[in-house]
Formats: C-alpha cells, sequence, structure tokens
C-alpha cells in the first residue's frame, strides 16, 4: 500500500465551509459535506436542504453520498473521503458505514446530537459493518463559527 506525504494532502474542508454558509442563507442549519474520490478529485458535495425538500433526511452528508452513488452506480463508495463541517449524526454517520467511506473528517464536534465521537458512536458498535479512518477537528472553528452566528441570529 501506497503512503500518502503529508505535504500531498489537500484539505476540501474549505468547499465544505462554503457548501455550510450556502445552507445558512438558505434558512438550513449550516452544515456542508464534500466527498471526494480516491483521487482527491470532487465528485459530490452538499449543504443541508431538510427544510427546502420537507425531508428529515436531506443532511448534507446524506446528499452528498446519494450523488456520489448516483455518479458511481453503486450504491458503495470504497476509496472515497468525506469532509463535514460538523460531526456526523448517528443517521449519517450510520449512511457513511453503508457506503463504506474510506476516510471521515469533520470540523466541529456536536455533544448534542452527534453519532461519531457522542452518543451513539455509531462505528463502535459491533454491529457496525464498515468503520471509516476519522479525523476530527478540522477547521473545527470556523466549523462552530458558522453555527454559533446562524443559531444566535435566530433567537
Amino acid at each position: 500500500m501506497q503512503q500518502r506525504r503529508m505535504s500531498d494532502f489537500v484539505s476540501h474542508m474549505p468547499q465544505a465551509l462554503a457548501e455550510a454558509r450556502a445552507a445558512a442563507t438558505r434558512g438550513e442549519v449550516p452544515v456542508g459535506a464534500v466527498l471526494t474520490d480516491a483521487a482527491g478529485r470532487v465528485v459530490a458535495s452538499a449543504g443541508n436542504r431538510t427544510r427546502e425538500v420537507h425531508d428529515p433526511t436531506a443532511h448534507a452528508e446524506i446528499l452528498a453520498i446519494r450523488a456520489a452513488c448516483a455518479a458511481a452506480g453503486s450504491e458503495r463508495l470504497p476509496g472515497h473521503r468525506l469532509w463535514v463541517t460538523l460531526e456526523p449524526c448517528p443517521m449519517c454517520a450510520a449512511a457513511i458505514s453503508a457506503a463504506r467511506i474510506e476516510i471521515l473528517y469533520f470540523g466541529a464536534e456536536d455533544p448534542r446530537m452527534g453519532g461519531v465521537r457522542h452518543g451513539a458512536r455509531v462505528f463502535e458498535h459491533p454491529q457496525c459493518h464498515h468503520r471509516p479512518e476519522i479525523h476530527d477537528g478540522i477547521a473545527a472553528g470556523e466549523s462552530s463559527a458558522i453555527l454559533r452566528e446562524f443559531f444566535a441570529a435566530r433567537r
């Protein structure tokens, strides 16, 4: 297996943050996601659209996974990497596992609704068939700030 050098690492969190900001302008909870293939090419990106499409499953991660699977013609995305601004909820974590995403990068932690480091901790369950490599805290400050500003404006 060939190892990637750190100098080859490219973060796609700026695009995920842009998706989160776009979601906020639509009145959606500002979460953004970007999916890349093994070569690092962006294959899908999305922001939350639960209110817009009246669908509680229209989280950024789910929308990006759906688009990437449709483009790939497969329900599985081995070798793919997901960048998301907020710790995925249990539903999204289960979808990440089902899609066989290789690496998950996320920004802000979500102690209330998270399903990776908090709450359900989906990837720690023995029933979990696939566990991605996880890197958290990527642009966590900026991700958290976008969420804080969004909710402060609504209080």
